[in-house]
């Protein structure tokens, strides 16, 4: 069955770059990263703005719609959460949070070179298999 789980790439940008990609995405020194991006119809998507807006969403149309709303709030609300998910970036292609393994394996194997750079501290390559990802605690739930 594993054939059948969704994938999403997912980079952990320098500090630098990570500012860059959240406020001027555009930039030059961006620009290896979004040549590869480009190529395949994908853009960064910041993880502390994309849990934001969820708890905004949440607060605004009611939190019981919301099943991560608890823990998602929490997350913002920790500084330590707010510095390490500042740099945290999911790569959504042709608009989608999560696609065929192939545009993943693609995507990851493109990217590789530029961990360790100037730009990408860590990459990593995540399935929709529930089994692989975590799951909120006890107390949001």
């Amino acid at each position: 069955m594993s054939g059948d789980w969704a994938y999403q790439v997912r980079v952990n940008l320098v500090d630098e770059a990570a500012k860059l990609a959240r406020k001027d995405p555009g930039n030059p020194t961006l620009k290896p990263l979004n040549d590869i991006l480009a190529k395949h119809h994908a853009k960064l998507r910041n993880q502390l703005d994309a849990f934001s807006e969820y708890v905004a969403a949440a607060e605004q149309h009611g939190q019981e719609n919301f099943p991560l709303y608890k823990w998602t709030k929490a997350v913002i609300e920790d500084p330590a959460k707010i510095e390490k998910h500042s740099k945290a970036f999911s790569i959504h292609v042709a608009g989608e949070e999560v696609y065929g393994k192939d545009v993943a394996d693609a995507l990851e194997a493109e990217i590789q070179p530029l961990v360790g750079g100037p730009l990408v501290a860590r990459l990593s390559k995540h399935d929709s298999n529930p089994a692989n990802n975590p799951q909120p605690p006890a107390q949001y739930r």
